[in-house]
């Protein structure tokens, strides 16, 4: 039987323009799907039903259908403050915490004419790759929900792969929309630095952390980047947008390109980084695809580093040790938290001045690397999604050493600043979601949708949907 969350987000926008269905109509659609089956996911940790049906009037009366997102529902992610609504940071720390101004990326969203159901699941201040915090449940992916939907976006990926919003934007500081879109089979793009309002939280020291979207198909994923990254004060580099030049990039899904395979990381000589054959078999399966379609294909090995594991182990903590909790506060952190906390607080100045030395060197050596080729393609996990709890509690070296293990080709892209899409290429025979990851030359986030459009085209995989659907 047809619903309304069938169509893709492309097809709800034009819906909601033609009159075919109002926004409080959709906006209802929606609130019911999260009543109904949300209990099980953990995507969203506050509803706000009664703000979402006013704000979906407003627009009706109000905006004009020009407006980019005009109706479209989303939700905004517990890191980010919306006036008046609780926001957690998925922390006991900050649980009945409510703010009274909005963020940046809370206002662009506004005033592309979207609205907010509610506010997403993340973990405590968006620091680890998995969603499971002592605030809220565990965000489970939809396909398997004994297994996490990685994090820190983890909340707004499961919402979208189980139907329960149409398209959502996330924040990305080391991987955290790429790896939840993997876990949840969707598609998640991680802009340019500069290329919207900068990310907010403890992570964006450095300039690591950019706000980006996820959804079920690139076209959709460029639609909601265009209402985020158009005209505003924040944006920067190349004037690319233009009135939906991302969108317009997607479903034309031109150009051919020449691509470079990579599967080393520059994690690999200070952790035991195993591929699996899951993530080889995506990899392979896209390589495939890519040469059929005319595509340049050669591989490529990323040069050693011996810097970049403990510059970027350095920066993690020294991030969390402006987190605002001090004396019996800091017992309400959880105990990954309070480690990154108590080593952030004892480096000094010089040490974080290395780090940010070693980083940016770091950032010109892999542009270079790169600079013969138009998009690096990588597995995106090394791993299929991991069972609930299977992060360390008690050990927070082993903890982080399994989050490099888990996700070893995400957090450079954003040391380096570069473009990178998640697109989940295949299925394992456990009928779980496995995706490859394209790198893209600094602002060229155009030419990730137009392959990623290419690879979607053969491959079809928002035909695929989990059992809630």
């Amino acid at each position: 039987m047809f619903e309304l969350h069938h169509l893709t987000a492309q097809e709800q926008l034009d819906w909601l323009r033609r009159g075919e269905v109002s926004p409080t109509e959709l906006t209802r659609h929606y609130l019911d799907r999260i009543e109904r089956l949300d209990s099980g996911l953990g995507a969203f940790m506050t509803v706000t039903p009664d703000a979402a049906i006013a704000r979906a009037r407003h627009i009706e009366q109000n905006v004009p259908k020009s407006a980019a997102l005009w109706g479209l529902p989303f939700g905004d992610k517990d890191l980010w403050q919306r006036a008046g609504v609780r926001t957690t940071f998925g922390s006991r720390l900050s649980q009945d915490f409510v703010p009274e101004q909005s963020d940046d990326i809370v206002t662009a969203l506004d005033a592309a004419g979207g609205v907010s159901l509610g506010k997403t699941n993340a973990p405590e201040f968006g620091l680890p790759a998995y969603t499971e915090s002592r605030v809220a449940p565990p965000a489970r992916t939809p396909w398997d929900v004994t297994l996490g939907a990685g994090g820190s976006s983890g909340g707004a990926a499961v919402a979208v792969s189980a139907g329960l919003l149409p398209v959502a934007p996330g924040s990305d500081g080391g991987g955290s929309i790429r790896i939840p879109a993997a876990a949840t089979g969707l598609v998640g793009l991680k802009p340019s630095r500069g290329r919207v309002p900068a990310g907010s939280g403890f992570l964006s020291l450095g300039g690591l952390v950019v706000d980006g979207p996820l959804a079920r198909t690139v076209a959709d994923a460029a639609l909601l980047l265009d209402a985020i990254a158009g005209p505003s004060p924040w944006s920067v580099g190349p004037p690319l947008w233009d009135g939906g030049a991302y969108l317009n990039a997607a479903v034309r899904g031109e150009g051919r390109f020449q691509i470079g395979v990579m599967t080393t990381s520059p994690w690999d000589n200070d952790y035991d980084i195993a591929v699996s054959a899951e993530a080889t078999a995506a990899l392979s399966l896209a390589t495939t695809q890519l040469d059929a379609l005319g595509h340049g294909l050669d591989d490529l090995a990323l040069d050693s580093d011996p810097t970049y594991a403990p510059a970027f182990r350095t920066l993690w903590q020294a991030g969390a040790a402006s987190i605002p909790a001090e004396g019996d506060q800091l017992e309400l952190l959880e105990p990954l938290t309070r480690w990154l906390v108590a080593r952030g607080r004892e480096l000094g100045a010089r040490d974080l001045a290395t780090a940010l030395q070693q980083l940016s060197m770091f950032e010109r050596s892999v542009i270079r690397q790169f600079d013969s080729f138009d998009v690096v393609m990588t597995p995106m996990l090394a791993m299929t999604p991991r069972p609930v709890g299977w992060y360390s509690q008690d050990d927070p070296e082993l903890n982080f050493a399994q989050q490099v293990q888990y996700t070893p080709w995400t957090s450079f892209v954003n040391v380096s600043g570069l473009p990178a899409i998640s697109l989940p290429v295949s299925m394992t025979d456990a009928g779980l979601p496995m995706g490859v990851q394209l790198i893209g030359r600094p602002g060229r986030d155009d030419v990730l949708l137009a392959l990623g459009a290419q690879l979607e085209r053969r491959l079809r995989w928002s035909a695929r949907h989990p059992p809630q659907w």
